[in-house]
């Protein structure tokens, strides 16, 4: 049974956790550029599980935050 708050089956794959990942990519980095690339991470790892291409177009989006291509 899937622990949805603890251990989502979307958030892992085989032994890698997202979680890990992220952890790791973004280790070294500060702010808005770790919470960025954390999330567009996190969007990617997920999409074939959860949202399929929304979930790709929240990574995209994240990551032209990143660039600093949004101008709200």
């Amino acid at each position: 049974m899937s622990d949805n708050v603890n251990n989502p089956e979307h958030y892992t794959y085989g032994t890698i956790k997202c979680i890990d990942l992220i952890e790791q990519v973004t280790e070294g980095m500060e702010g808005k550029q770790a919470f960025c690339i954390g999330n567009a991470l996190k969007y990617i790892f997920r999409h074939a599980h959860k949202n399929g291409s929304e979930d790709i177009e929240k990574a995209i989006w994240y990551l032209n935050e990143y660039l600093g291509k949004h101008n709200d």
